[in-house]
């Protein structure tokens, strides 16, 4: 029997929006498929231990629980943090926790807040809130049901910029994304996933699920080749009736 472990980072503080059912959707969608999975709750003072995870999950939070995490995160957990990106252990961060991986967040009044530097990202405060729905377009996502649309929820004041060796996550079809600017939504850089979509991103999106556990399925097992079908009416129902609400006639 295949197994994943998935590490949920700070689950008590970072939760914003219902971001905990990305956990959800992780674990049930493998034990749908008979794959054994176990989530492994990692806070403040616990030991980070990479080889123990294959999936790690970052959720979103505010700037009073960005705070409270702010040290652990930087000072006790940042060098394995780092040490697995560079390995290419597979993240997933929303919001809050994308940022928290750049490398600075500058507020509207100029003050500078150094953050982990796992990624070559920063974020530029702002007085003005980037909210509401968001569908983005995911090029490496295939599907003959959903395609390569994602659609989720955004709320945030930050402008989240990308370096040179970070990419897009996906293509803004409706909605500000990163930054409301350039046109792009969330990162990719090697195996981190990042993106502002709450509301929770997995559950409705199947295909960016399946794909993140087939990364992780593919890079512990050798002789792991793809995962197997299930029913996905429900989901791919969440998931359109989400994309005719946001874009009615131009989808």
């Amino acid at each position: 029997m295949y197994e994943i472990n998935i590490c949920h980072l700070y689950p008590e503080l970072l939760n914003l929006y219902g971001d905990k059912g990305n956990i959800i959707a992780l674990y049930k969608r493998c034990e749908w498929r008979g794959i054994k999975a176990k989530v492994i709750n990692v806070s403040l003072g616990d030991p980070f231990i990479p080889e123990n995870y294959d999936i790690v999950f970052l959720g979103g939070g505010q700037d009073y629980e960005q705070q409270i995490i702010q040290d652990d995160l930087l000072n006790i957990k940042g060098n394995e943090i780092k040490n697995a990106i560079n390995n290419n252990k597979i993240f997933l961060a929303i919001c809050g926790g994308y940022q928290l991986l750049g490398q600075y967040y500058r507020t509207w009044e100029g003050n500078e807040i150094q953050l982990l530097g796992a990624l070559d990202i920063w974020t530029i405060g702002s007085r003005d809130r980037l909210i509401g729905n968001l569908v983005f377009e995911c090029e490496f996502l295939k599907s003959d049901n959903t395609g390569n649309m994602v659609v989720g929820f955004e709320n945030h004041s930050g402008k989240t910029y990308l370096g040179k060796d970070v990419m897009p996550l996906g293509k803004v079809i409706k909605g500000n994304g990163n930054n409301g600017e350039d046109g792009g939504e969330g990162a990719v850089y090697k195996n981190v996933y990042c993106s502002y979509s709450h509301g929770s991103l997995l559950p409705k999106n199947p295909t960016l699920t399946d794909h993140l556990i087939e990364l992780a399925l593919k890079q512990k097992y050798k002789d792991f080749m793809q995962l197997q079908p299930i029913d996905n009416t429900l989901e791919y129902l969440a998931h359109d009736t989400m994309l005719d609400r946001i874009l009615g006639n131009k989808r």
